[in-house]
């Protein structure tokens, strides 16, 4: 398929990844000829922005001529629905392209359509898409990224296609290792967003308001960020327990229990999490890591951990 030519993509799934990426699609002229959901009203509303004539709940509204199937339900509904458009007799199945954007299956949960003579993929999109925010506020940081792709080489070529009608790149997943693909996503997204979360609970028991904590630290995420593209995790790496600072590392935890014991489970696993970074860049002589690793567990909460006061 050429890379010039318009395509004709209906997408089953009227949530924000389905209407995001259609979006972007519709943008770069290509058209969206049906939008398929569980919802009348999702379907409508996906539907009318995407300028699609085509909005229903029924698979078989998948019109004729359809190159491209994008599957963007959730994770458990995607197999129900390759067997569904599986057994639509008016599709050419030879000339289709079908897809799902889950980060956790392979394609071959759309073996249903493979065995007609599709052409199936998996496409995840490594990018946040957050329930509370409308498509509009999503498309632009959806340009740019990376798919998470496995498949018959027909299909991976299809993905990279794909992905540049879309202004971004793919990167193959081995199939068995999608789901550990799929942890290192929640990890770049929902536990960082933890981390800040957690950030604005002791800056706001620090300062007792409600102000906007971001701004306040954003220019430190933003550069270490920034040194991290730089250099690597590793070197960016800076703080009281790369420098092997101990008993400032000590005054921490004594704080945290003082005034918010809560967060000491957290605090001993990321603390100890960072010692590996730090003991993997040799910024510390062993009897310091030693000593700062004894300190960390010290104030694990674990029943087979004894509390110690250091």
């Amino acid at each position: 398929m050429a890379r010039s030519k318009k395509l004709r993509i209906a997408i089953v799934g009227a949530g924000k990844v389905g209407s995001v990426l259609g979006k972007i699609f519709v943008q770069h002229g290509h058209t969206v000829t049906a939008v398929i959901s569980r919802s009348v009203g999702s379907a409508r509303a996906a539907g009318r922005f995407l300028r699609s004539p085509i909005a229903s709940t029924a698979l078989r509204d998948i019109p004729p001529g359809t190159a491209v199937v994008f599957i963007a339900t959730p994770h458990d509904a995607i197999a129900d629905v390759a067997r569904g458009i599986s057994r639509l007799d008016h599709l050419d199945f030879r000339s289709l392209a079908a897809c799902h954007t889950s980060g956790i299956y392979s394609a071959s949960v759309l073996d249903p359509l493979r065995e007609k003579g599709a052409t199936v993929f998996s496409f995840h999109p490594l990018q946040t898409f957050p329930r509370s925010f409308s498509p509009v506020r999503i498309v632009p940081h959806a340009r740019g990224i990376f798919y998470g792709v496995d498949g018959p080489p027909s299909g991976v070529r299809m993905a990279r296609l794909l992905a540049r009608e879309l202004g971004g790149n793919v990167i193959i997943i081995p199939p068995e290792k999608r789901v550990l693909y799929h942890a290192a996503c929640v990890v770049a997204s929902n536990h960082l967003t933890t981390v800040l979360w957690i950030v604005e609970q002791i800056f706001r028991r620090v300062r007792g308001d409600r102000a906007k904590v971001y701004e306040v630290f954003k220019p430190i995420v933003e550069a270490t960020l920034s040194n991290i593209a730089l250099s690597s995790t590793g070197e960016a790496l800076s703080g009281p327990i790369a420098r092997g600072g101990v008993e400032t590392v000590a005054r921490h935890f004594e704080s945290l229990r003082e005034f918010m014991p809560e967060l000491l489970p957290y605090f001993v696993e990321m603390s100890l999490e960072t010692l590996r970074i730090a003991e993997t860049k040799r910024s510390m002589d062993r009897g310091t890591a030693d000593a700062m690793r004894h300190l960390i567990v010290s104030y694990s909460p674990s029943p087979s951990t004894p509390q110690e006061t250091p």
